[in-house]
């Protein structure tokens, strides 16, 4: 029996999570090893969920140090981020954590992410998102520095405008992460795997082998009965 095709991935994330950005190239090289043991498998449908680490940060952000003192107790993150980093390499990634300067609300970045819609152009951005946070330590808190990461990942100037001027998009996105935590959603990562009425969940970024094997419990035929 030729293996089932229909695969929906939702990723409940947020861009200033190094562990979701690891765990993005946990999820790329699982569906990768998926792909070349069932070669005749459609692609997925690859669904972002907003969901903000920091709700209730000021719409501008906060200077990192101070951020890094009230969450850690220490303004550098010094001894905290070496998982994070070892973890990092693991998957290809260095993050130069140290080059962020501030730590921004992600309210309008999720809203772009939304207006991006499902497969490879939210994707990308969310890359580019994460990208530019963890390797550049670019501030995604400035509309300018928004605009141009979106614009450079394919979103054209009316979704920009729409997530970044309108309003409506960034409400739909904070009413998305409250109805998450409503749900008991507490941290992300998240990996939710769905085919038909088979569903198999993984938290947090525990490799590709884990999420392969959620992937194997909703696609393979033996998971019919």
């Amino acid at each position: 029996m030729p293996a089932p095709t229909t695969l929906t991935v939702d990723v409940v994330s947020d861009v200033v999570c190094p562990w979701c950005f690891i765990g993005k190239r946990q999820l790329e090289t699982a569906l990768e090893r998926w792909r070349a043991d069932h070669p005749e498998a459609g692609e997925p449908l690859l669904r972002w969920h907003p969901f903000q680490l920091n709700p209730d940060m000021p719409a501008a952000g906060m200077e990192r140090a101070e951020y890094l003192r009230r969450k850690f107790g220490n303004p550098t993150g010094a001894g905290i981020y070496e998982r994070v980093r070892a973890a990092a390499r693991e998957v290809g990634l260095e993050l130069a954590l140290d080059a962020i300067r501030r730590q921004p609300n992600t309210l309008a970045a999720h809203a772009l992410v939304a207006q991006a819609g499902s497969g490879p152009l939210a994707s990308a951005l969310k890359e580019a998102l994460f990208g530019a946070c963890f390797q550049e330590g670019r501030a995604l808190s400035d509309a300018a520095v928004l605009r141009e990461i979106a614009r450079g990942s394919g979103l054209d100037d009316a979704a920009i405008d729409a997530a970044l001027d309108d309003g409506s998009t960034a409400d739909e996105v904070a009413r998305a992460d409250r109805d998450l935590r409503a749900q008991g959603i507490s941290g992300v990562p998240l990996f939710v795997f769905s085919a038909g009425k088979r569903q198999a969940a993984v938290s947090g970024a525990q490799g590709p082998a884990a999420l392969r094997a959620a992937i194997d419990r909703v696609l393979e035929p033996s998971a019919e009965g």
